[in-house]
């Protein structure tokens, strides 16, 4: 073993630090339309030294000697050693694929539209036809890269099984969240099932309302980006007003995001800059980044908030953490709690009237409109679930198929689904689950916000102060272990299901 190249845990902690904020930097110029070019591998070489079997084997010695918060310190310096190893192999391949992309065109009468801007684009054409158009088009060009994807997949997959010494990919994704993806499965299957009669009454009235009637009876999933936009009513959520609306939300409960120095906006529209907002928190608290495109519907105003979540919680934690506590998590179901519970203004009646200067009926209107889409984005995400559980359940003998997926995600949404869209649908590491999880603990959190605030806890300072006291820990917690402090069972659904069908 070299000692010239293998760290202590402390050393690695504090030179890991440094690469993931250059590689989260690159990746940021890359999301944002600053570069054209992704240069990620180059950083994975530099810091190739961090990324060995012997470092491995370290930091695992040193896990099996710990216990409590430093066995689970070490456990997650262990797991981003196995990440690395896995990107350091995959780098030059993730790099040309990622570099395809961002080159590919779409043509759509007279243009040829850089892939992700005929993506960003599909969410703002007016009309039905022309939109089924363009997103045949996108969806033609972007499925043109699966055989791509799936060898990365694959390559991925068979690195995470030697690494970490399970083969199996559910019972590996289940250790490291430390739960049960079928048990998480049922629970959310249920929930779906006692809010199906009330999301299929919001379903009707609102792609009437959305899609015209032009519409099939069900309309490609091309039109998803429109319907989140909810483009019959832009006209009063413009695309001008969503950054003041939002940092006025934010500031009722006592979050200056703007001044905020930790906080990093980036608001502007270019062409490569991808459509969907992000918060990168490249080093936690003091860089992260808040990025959106802006295109104009209350898509806009729910997107800031969500990301809004996420920026405040990594703004938020303690300096004084370890840095595995300030950035590196099991998951992502944690921080997704805080995006939800700050999107879910949107769905408030009071919201609308306060800063659109709506009647009481129309805003009940409106936020029956972010009521339909919440439903329908949980219904698609539930399938989603039950489609990777499959997937990855048969990825030993089949190699990654689209086998469910259309049908899985057609059935539950009502849209229809290509069979070819299926990878680049599939996040890794079961984030879907991550997702479905914040989805149980944010309707669990708001369930305690109205009890211990009261139903203006949208607009209420206590809010933000519970939820800095949430900030602050970082991102040691797991959701499992906010539930617990809320008082609820990690899989109780009932706060979800009232979310669910309360407008209905």
């Amino acid at each position: 073993m070299s000692t010239t190249t293998v760290r202590s845990p402390t050393e690695y902690e504090s030179e890991l630090q440094r690469y993931l904020f250059e590689r989260s930097e690159e990746g940021r110029a890359v999301r944002v339309g600053e570069k054209e070019v992704s240069e990620q591998a180059a950083i994975v070489a530099r810091y190739a030294y961090l990324f060995s079997r012997d470092q491995l084997d370290v930091l695992r010695s040193a896990e099996e000697g710990a216990e409590g918060a430093e066995h689970e310190r070490l456990y997650r310096l262990r797991k981003t050693c196995e990440s690395g190893l896995l990107v350091s192999e995959l780098a030059e391949r993730d790099d040309a694929l990622e570099n395809a992309i961002l080159a590919a065109r779409v043509g759509y009468r007279g243009e040829e539209l850089p892939l992700r801007s005929a993506q960003a684009r599909l969410a703002v054409v007016a009309g039905y036809r022309e939109r089924q158009e363009l997103g045949d088009r996108q969806a033609d060009v972007s499925a043109s890269f699966n055989d791509e994807r799936l060898d990365l997949v694959r390559a991925s997959e068979e690195l995470e099984a030697e690494l970490s010494g399970e083969p199996d990919p559910v019972a590996r994704n289940e250790e490291e969240k430390g739960i049960s993806l079928h048990e998480l499965e049922a629970a959310l299957r249920d929930a779906a099932s006692r809010s199906e009669a009330s999301f299929h009454r919001l379903r009707e009235r609102w792609f009437e309302r959305l899609l015209g009637p032009e519409r099939e009876d069900a309309p490609a999933s091309h039109h998803m980006g429109y319907l989140r936009r909810l483009t019959p009513l832009d006209s009063t959520y413009t695309k001008e007003r969503s950054v003041e609306v939002c940092i006025a939300t934010l500031d009722r409960l006592g979050f200056r995001i703007a001044d905020d120095p930790n906080i990093r906006l980036d608001l502007d529209d270019r062409p490569q800059k991808s459509p969907r907002a992000c918060v990168i928190a490249s080093d936690p608290p003091h860089v992260v980044h808040l990025i959106t495109r802006a295109q104009g519907g209350l898509h806009d105003y729910q997107a800031f908030l969500h990301e809004a979540g996420h920026a405040l919680h990594y703004a938020g934690c303690d300096p004084s953490l370890p840095f595995t506590f300030r950035k590196l998590s099991r998951d992502h179901a944690l921080t997704e709690i805080y995006s939800y519970i700050l999107e879910a203004i949107t769905r408030e009646p009071g919201w609308h009237a306060e800063h659109f200067g709506l009647s009481d009926a129309q805003a009940a209107e409106n936020a029956e409109a972010t009521a339909f889409l919440e439903a329908l984005l949980f219904h698609r995400y539930v399938a989603k679930l039950r489609f990777e559980l499959g997937f990855w359940s048969r990825f030993a003998e089949d190699g990654g198929t689209p086998t469910g997926y259309a049908e899985l995600l057609s059935a539950a949404t009502g849209l229809r689904y290509r069979p070819d869209g299926f990878l680049a649908d599939t996040d890794a590491g079961f984030y879907t689950a991550d997702y479905l999880r914040a989805w149980i603990r944010s309707s669990q959190l708001r369930a305690q916000l109205v009890r211990e605030v009261g139903p203006d806890w949208w607009r209420s300072p206590d809010t933000g102060e519970l939820l800095r006291a949430l900030f602050v820990e970082g991102t040691r917690p797991t959701s499992e272990e906010v539930a617990a402090r809320l008082g609820y069972a990690p899989l109780d659904v009932g706060p979800l299901v009232d979310q669910l069908t309360a407008a209905a």
